[in-house]
């Protein structure tokens, strides 16, 4: 029809029909879109999650279709809308326009806070919400920044163990080890945090919502920080230190998988 090749989508849900070759023999990026979801269900993947930005939520009904016409469930497509990030330095927003050619690549944020930093920081909203991304909030090392925080409470747990290998303590194996000592309220609350972890990875995978990890991430390293500031892990009762010992062995263990889950580093020293 005018010379170019429609593809009948109405026919499968779509609004209107769409354009798959110009009249100049030019594909349009409906017909790209087509075969690159084609090319995935080729390769036997029956989920298809697509990220897009939020601009394009209009955009969902004419791939459905497409799915549709070549014989999948349309309900296989599932898309993340993301919101825009806002760049700040100090506060301030940083000046770009993409009319005039002036913009900062994610490459260029990356270089300049590091890729722990930069994974961190875009994993602390839910994809539909605004992220103001602080370029020196990232960078700074200290309680404001998350991601400097979370790291900092697993390089402790190290500190911790080193000065307990220099006092001849050893974990003995969990059937000869004693917790009958945890009773304190902040133990108790560090061994209920640890206790959602399993159900947590979970429901984060389940919903596509990987900011429930670095949420969970922050809550736990804050946990720790205040018992570690609070109370001696290494005392003059050897049972009780062992005790505290797996204690924070545990949220070591857990700081880490959970950073290596988000492609973050679990550092050793800070």
């Amino acid at each position: 029809r005018e010379g170019a090749c429609w593809m009948r989508s109405r026919a499968w849900g779509d609004e209107k029909d769409r354009v798959l070759v110009r009249q100049n023999g030019e594909p349009t990026y409906y017909a790209s879109d087509i075969a690159y979801h084609r090319d995935k269900l080729r390769r036997g993947f029956t989920r298809l999650i697509n990220i897009w930005g939020a601009d394009h939520h209009g955009y969902a009904p004419r791939i459905r279709a497409a799915l549709a016409a070549l014989g999948h469930p349309p309900e296989r497509l599932e898309i993340i809308l993301v919101q825009l990030v806002k760049l700040l330095r100090a506060g301030e927003p940083v000046a770009m326009s993409t009319r005039q050619g002036e913009f900062i690549t994610l490459a260029q944020v990356v270089r300049e806070v590091g890729k722990d930093a930069a994974r961190f920081h875009f994993l602390t909203r839910h994809s539909d919400s605004q992220l103001d991304f602080d370029l020196e909030l990232a960078k700074k090392q200290s309680a404001e920044n998350p991601v400097y925080y979370v790291q900092y409470a697993h390089a402790r747990i190290c500190s911790i163990f080193r000065k307990a290998t220099a006092q001849g303590l050893r974990l003995p194996s969990p059937a000869q080890l004693s917790l009958e000592g945890l009773t304190l309220p902040p133990e108790t609350e560090l061994l209920k945090k640890l206790s959602e972890f399993p159900a947590l990875i979970k429901s984060a995978a389940r919903a596509r919502e990987p900011h429930r990890l670095s949420f969970y991430l922050q809550e736990l390293a804050a946990l720790l920080h205040r018992y570690y500031n609070k109370h001696r892990i290494i005392g003059r009762d050897e049972q009780l230190s062992l005790a505290r010992l797996a204690l924070v062995r545990a949220v070591q263990i857990v700081l880490a998988q959970a950073l290596e889950i988000l492609g973050v580093s679990a550092p050793e020293e800070m």
